[in-house]
């Protein structure tokens, strides 16, 4: 009999994606017994990860024919890390493309046909021995439970099998293939294969075996599936649960609830329980109990297995979807598996995740765009969140190529090809065979991006045959041919004015959106009217975030500095650039300043704060406030004057005020936040973790008056027009058009300089992802132009130089090189004591656009690099993201306030603010203040050198702190990152005259 081989040829053959592979099964875990169950270690586990030999071929063509035999000789091999992506490791390179498919222009290709030229295998062999003997009907099997994107396995020379489902287990049984003593595992791993047509996510393209490789021990008696299902009453007050077990060979099976009732067995083998009060499982309150399931075999070791499950309902219900009888609102995100080193991710590295998303209110994720580790599940089973559980399916590429070249639907892939059913059927029972048990999973996803067609359907249809949990598709939006496609309607980056808009015509479905806000660099604009129609409208149910962390790569400039390279950075072509960075987070996992906002829009008790009393509308579903602690802090100018606790009973969906303790009589402008924190130490944060607040602002008193000083002196020169009082001098220059000097504490030399250019005034930042998307740069250059180039208007005297009471004013006006033009003038009221108040008037030219701001920038030296100010914060805001800050006083370093998105771009701005101050070590330096409030940045960098930046480290030395108080910026947008313009009531006014005042003044130290 001729011993089957591995053929290359499987490659390319769309139908070929499983030769030899075990069946799906459960992700539960066995033991031999309940002592080795309480260590978490089985003895019918062994762990192959860590260094293997390793070979590296550019395509089939250069591999090593034989490698996989016993006597190869691997020794002048490379080591190489298992679980590891090979392009993060010294080989290929990282490729970060979103739609485009990696080969596209290199090889023209058709669906299902694989690269020849450039499709890199990865070689990898490594020896292992049992670390026990397999006993007496005993099989064993190896699980790779994770390999891009297809593998083929030889054990002992002997061909073992194939796989290409990226994202879910593929495991085999070696049993006839081992042999006593070492073990030679030979594995090859394909970058490229049909089914790659099929993977075109949104995501860094890499290859190798980047899960787990785990050796499992089968008993003679053993559980090879285990499914656990309950069914609720309708008045919740008694669960049946039931589990039905799959179990090879004979033994004596016992099925009980841990410190519950055992578990009865049927006429059909199913074992069933009532649970009278059961404790549901929500994201509130993740209630989990266990299972525990003993086989006793027949001159066998015994079998010992921990399942966890939940008791809980989620169904479409009155045509809205319901947790355990309740609406849901679905404040949610999209998580790829991507951290530092790509998508292999640590339980630690994905328990963090999943904490930092419990602290900041996100009640449910959806696992773009393939399974996730089945770890992520367990967490999300413990910690509370509800999961979108996606297929691995995604055919962008061959999407876009309808629309582009206008092409007929029956070229859709999958679409109604044939012969790619069988393939997605096989993803889809992967998938819901693995993950069945876990109650956060509560809808599955048939994948992504992929049109439709009658395969979609079709494989709807086998996820209703396989589970009873809802079904999710949103590419029925684009391909309305099969409406039952999907049992939810879902799309992405609509508009919260074009859900609502939908919404008044079709209300057959609950609506979501699977990808909103798109958060990509600084953006998450506008974002609440999203909430508020969830609140208004109870067929739009939520929607996710696209989306959770940065997907980006830790390279190394030419200069030994750090950095975090996005498409292109690795010298990969086609890329997508920086369209990787959309994360609430930054590639290492720390929050972005969008994470506050994401935080405050989400917070389930949402507290409005009056002059005499605070509201709650609690709109958690199965929590009453009282399990909160509620505290008011009064702060004045960021000291706390005030403390007090209120108890609150609001109960969920319920609404309630509660009186607010008097302020303080001193004059002044006082803050009453009213937050609520938690009680007790919760699994994801300590107790007095902040869960939601409200803050509002009060005025108490007439502000103060400044107190007058005497009228400073003016010098007329010939070019320059003085003024000087006695602790300062500033210099007015004919020539030049400006401000030229300004010293303030007067020494030998005459005073410390504070200005190290002409203020000019400002109209431009530095375009952001969002803006760029858009086509702004284009749009807006006029605005670029007319900050750099303004030039003096020739009809004037320049300045105009008046008296204004004890005061001097002087104006300069600026003609701006916009078409048509538009004019600018600055004016600086000087008074005796050095306070500079300076005025900005514009008026655009006829049918000019928005400004992307409209403020002044001055640049002061880097010594001054100690940022204080008197507005809202801590971290970045604009007027469209402001509801996570809050009013106070903060501070931080110069150099730290460009948020350090991929790409360099407007960031670190604050609302509100009343003053600010940049000073060195000693105190000396600026102090700006607006008797309104004004917009307020300062960093080492113009924005001119901002935008001309392409990574942080290009970014030129700090030789200036540059300060731009503006009465506006434009708002940073979101709904989408390709078209959509920030919200019109978040620009500055068009087609008007436009005044800012603010002032300046020196400081000693």
């Amino acid at each position: 009999m001729t011993q089957p081989t591995f053929d290359t040829s499987l490659l390319d053959d769309p139908t070929k994606f499983a030769e030899n592979r075990m069946p799906a099964h459960s992700d539960h875990r066995w033991f031999a017994s309940e002592q080795e169950l309480a260590t978490g270690a089985s003895s019918y586990e062994q762990c192959l990860n860590g260094s293997w030999k390793f070979h590296y071929a550019k395509n089939p063509a250069g591999t090593i024919a034989g490698f996989e035999a016993t006597d190869f000789d691997a020794s002048g091999w490379d080591d190489i890390a298992v679980p590891g992506h090979i392009q993060l490791q010294g080989y290929d390179r990282p490729q970060y493309v979103n739609v485009q498919y990696p080969w596209d222009g290199h090889e023209q290709l058709e669906p299902g046909e694989v690269p020849q030229r450039f499709n890199p295998v990865a070689s990898y062999l490594t020896r292992f021995t049992l670390d026990h003997p397999v006993a007496e009907g005993e099989r064993v099997s190896i699980t790779f439970h994770g390999a891009e994107s297809a593998l083929s396995v030889w054990l002992n020379g002997r061909w073992i099998g194939y796989a290409c489902d990226t994202f879910t287990p593929s495991e085999f049984d070696l049993t006839d293939a081992l042999v006593e003593g070492e073990n030679v595992l030979a594995a090859q791993v394909f970058k490229f294969s049909a089914a790659s047509w099929i993977e075109d996510q949104d995501f860094y393209r890499f290859s190798g075996l980047f899960r787990d490789v785990v050796l499992r021990r089968r008993p003679a008696t053993h559980v090879e599936d285990v499914r656990v299902r309950s069914e609720l009453d309708d008045d919740l007050a008694r669960a049946v649960v039931s589990c039905r077990l799959q179990v090879v060979g004979d033994g004596q099976v016992s099925v009980r609830v841990v410190d519950g009732p055992e578990l009865e067995r049927g006429d059909d083998g199913t074992f069933t329980a009532e649970i009278t009060d059961p404790r549901l499982w929500s994201p509130e309150s993740p209630e989990l109990y266990q299972l525990r399931i003993e086989i006793d075999g027949e001159e066998t070791d015994g079998e010992v297995i921990a399942q966890a499950f939940g008791i809980r309902r989620f169904a479409i219900e009155g045509g809205v979807l319901k947790l355990n009888g309740q609406r849901v609102v679905f404040k949610g995100v999209n998580r790829h598996d991507f951290g530092l080193n790509g998508r292999v991710i640590t339980r630690a590295e994905a328990e963090a995740d999943i904490v930092l998303m419990k602290q900041n209110n996100i009640n449910s994720l959806r696992t773009s765009h393939y399974p996730n580790n089945s770890f992520v599940y367990e967490l999300c089973d413990q910690y509370g969140l509800m999961v979108i559980d996606e297929m691995n399916m995604e055919s962008h590429g061959v999407w876009d190529k309808l629309w582009r070249e206008n092409l007929p639907v029956e070229q859709a892939l999958p679409g109604d090809r044939a012969e790619w059913l069988p393939a997605l059927i096989d993803r889809a029972d992967s998938m819901v065979q693995r993950d069945k048990n876990h109650p956060s999973i509560v809808i599955w996803s048939c994948g992504n991006e992929s049109f439709g067609g009658g395969n979609i359907a079709k494989l709807a249809d086998h996820f209703r045959e396989l589970d009873t949990r809802p079904v999710h598709y949103e590419g029925v939006h684009h391909d309305p041919r099969y409406p039952d496609s999907t049992d939810i309607v879902s799309q992405m980056y609509t508009s919260a004015a074009a859900v609502e808009e939908q919404l008044r015509q079709h209300r057959d479905k609950p609506f979501i959106l699977c990808e909103y806000a798109h958060a990509m660099g600084n953006s998450f604009g506008a974002v609440d009217k999203y909430i508020d129609l969830a609140y208004r409208d109870e067929l739009f149910q939520g929607a996710f975030i696209w989306d959770f962390a940065d997907q980006a790569i830790a390279l190394t400039d030419r200069f030994g500095k750090p950095y975090f390279g996005y498409g292109g950075d690795c010298g990969e072509a086609p890329h997508d650039g920086e369209f990787c960075g959309n994360g609430i987070v930054f590639a290492d996992h720390t929050p972005s300043p969008k994470l506050a906002e994401v935080k405050k829009l989400y917070q389930g008790l949402v507290v409005t704060v009056g002059d005499a009393e605070f509201t709650v509308d609690n709109r958690l579903l199965f929590t009453s406030s009282d399990a909160y602690d509620c505290r008011v802090t009064i702060a004045r100018q960021g000291v706390v004057v005030a403390r007090s606790s209120i108890g609150t009973v609001v109960a969920p969906g319920e609404r309630a005020s509660y009186p607010l303790p008097e302020l303080p009589t001193e004059p002044g402008e006082y803050t009453v936040d009213v937050s609520f924190h938690l009680r007790t130490d919760e699994k994801w944060a300590p107790a007095g973790h902040e869960v939601a607040f409200g803050q509002a602002v009060v005025r108490v008193g007439e502000a103060p008056v400044r107190p007058s000083a005497p009228a400073p002196e003016v010098v007329h020169g010939i070019h320059n027009v003085g003024v000087r009082g006695e602790h300062f001098t500033a210099l007015f220059s004919k020539l030049h058009g400006g401000l030229v000097s300004y010293r303030f504490g007067m020494t030998r030399d005459g005073g410390h300089e504070m200005l190290r250019q002409v203020p000019r005034p400002n109209f431009w930042h530095a375009p952001t992802s969002n803006e760029r998307g858009w086509q702004m740069p284009a749009r807006d250059g006029q605005w670029l132009l007319a900050s750099q180039y303004p030039t003096l208007a020739p009809e004037v005297a320049q300045p105009e130089v008046e008296q204004a009471d004890d005061r001097v004013r002087l104006s300069y006006r600026y003609l701006l090189p916009t078409t048509p033009q538009s004019t600018c003038q600055v004016s600086y009221l000087v008074s005796g004591d050095g306070r500079i108040e300076v005025t900005l008037e514009v008026e655009p030219g006829e049918g000019l656009p928005d400004m992307p701001e409209f403020g002044m920038l001055l640049a002061t030296q880097p010594e001054f690099n100690r940022l204080e100010f008197y507005g809202e914060g801590p971290d970045e805001c604009y007027v469209d993201r402001r509801a996570g800050a809050r009013l106070g006083v903060w501070s931080g370093l110069v150099e730290d306030q460009l948020t350090p998105y991929l790409r360099p771009q407007e960031a670190g701005s604050h609302t509100g603010v009343r003053w600010a101050t940049v000073t060195d070590a000693r105190g000396r330096g600026l102090r700006l203040e607006c008797a309104d409030t004004m917009e307020f940045s300062a960093m080492p960098w113009t924005p001119v050198e901002v935008e001309s930046a392409l990574h942080h480290v290009d970014l030129p030395p700090h030789q200036r702190t540059i300060l731009r108080p503006a009465l506006m910026r434009r708002g940073v947008g979101g709904d989408d990152s390709w078209g959509a313009m920030t919200h019109p009531e978040y620009c500055l006014p068009t087609g008007e005259k436009l005044t800012f005042t603010f002032s300046f003044q020196g400081l000693l130290g």
